[in-house]
């Protein structure tokens, strides 16, 4: 394999405000063999995630920063090439953390096996992967739904928003989605099952929600944070719970990050905001996958994954989720299967 070529992108600065295709270095080294212990990739699908974008930052987070030349962090589905790990043989799919690069040497404990017969890969970059986890385990398990109550998911067309209000619907709850633009919001309620959808674009949030939401909003489930959260915040049911899992209208900010200013509301309806990073539950994969793959195969929860093909398109491809542009889950395929 030392005569393979592998293309990668490696961070060259920290950014300010929106990235850049300048805050990246495109490079290019040559493929070495695994050491013991390790399975060297080839890289297929690469997830692309608004979580990213914090990465990129120097300061205390939930997990350390990508640092300056290292490749770029993220998500993908690989194919085992070479093995020194008893456990993975060439040939095998596996999900892991590559980085955004066409080859990867990863150690084996760190990846794990898929199936493409029970599932296309790139789902197991959605509703099969860490989106979908995010949706389970921060509705079921911060959130804690009951049948007939009113739960709410801004940033809901995306990979997570979408499982969210479809989970909310499989234990009986009415779903409403805030999401930007009428094709989306159509997307939600006529495909997905969605009660109601609120198009921040085009309307006024705040009453709408007053319209959707008339008993107040149980769950909260917010991908978004801004104004969006602090609309939010005025329609809320007695004990209600709010889960914090992204705030991507904030990432991009040159300026602090805006706070909520109807956070009193809390205090109010005596009701509760919980941070989530789902790597806390990753001990509990197997059971999301589990119950998830059953929804699948029942017909009762919906996989959609915007797909945009070449490594070299990642800069771009990576401004999709900060514009709106994509519908589900976004996803850089690097290499054909």
């Amino acid at each position: 394999m030392a005569a393979t070529i592998n293309h990668q992108w490696r961070l060259a600065a920290r950014p300010v405000g929106a990235v850049k295709r300048t805050d990246w270095n495109f490079t290019e080294e040559p493929v070495t063999s695994p050491a013991d212990g390790q399975v060297l990739v080839k890289t297929l699908y690469l997830s692309l995630d608004p979580a990213m974008r914090g990465w990129m930052n120097e300061g205390k987070s939930y997990i350390p920063p990508v640092g300056i030349g290292e490749v770029m962090r993220a998500g993908g589905i690989g194919k085992v090439i070479e093995s020194k790990d008893p456990s993975f043989k060439p040939g095998d799919f596996v999900n892991g953390t590559p980085g955004v690069q066409e080859y990867a040497l990863v150690a084996g404990k760190q990846v794990t096996r898929v199936d493409p017969r029970l599932a296309p890969l790139p789902v197991y970059l959605s509703a099969l992967g860490m989106p979908g986890f995010t949706a389970y385990f921060g509705l079921l398990d911060i959130g804690k739904p009951e049948a007939g109550q009113t739960v709410v998911v801004s940033g809901a067309a995306g990979a997570v928003g979408t499982v969210v209000g479809q989970i909310a619907k499989i234990k009986g709850c009415r779903a409403v989605g805030i999401a930007g633009g009428a094709d989306k919001c159509r997307y939600l309620t006529e495909e997905l099952g969605f009660d109601a959808a609120v198009d921040y674009k085009h309307s006024d949030v705040k009453a709408a929600l007053r319209d959707v939401c008339p008993n107040g909003i149980d769950v909260f489930f917010d991908n978004v944070g801004g104004d969006i959260l602090d609309v939010a915040l005025t329609r809320l049911a007695r004990h209600a719970r709010i889960v914090i899992c992204g705030a991507i209208s904030q990432y991009n900010n040159a300026t602090p990050v805006k706070g909520p200013a109807n956070y009193l509301s809390l205090l109010v309806n005596r009701a509760a905001m919980t941070g989530m990073v789902v790597f806390d539950y990753a001990k509990r994969y197997p059971d999301a996958v589990r119950e998830l793959g059953g929804w699948m195969a029942a017909g009762k929860l919906k996989s959609r994954e915007h797909i945009v093909e070449g490594l070299q398109t990642f800069p771009e491809t990576l401004q999709m989720l900060f514009s709106g542009a994509n519908m589900g889950k976004l996803v850089l395929k690097v290499a054909s299967e």
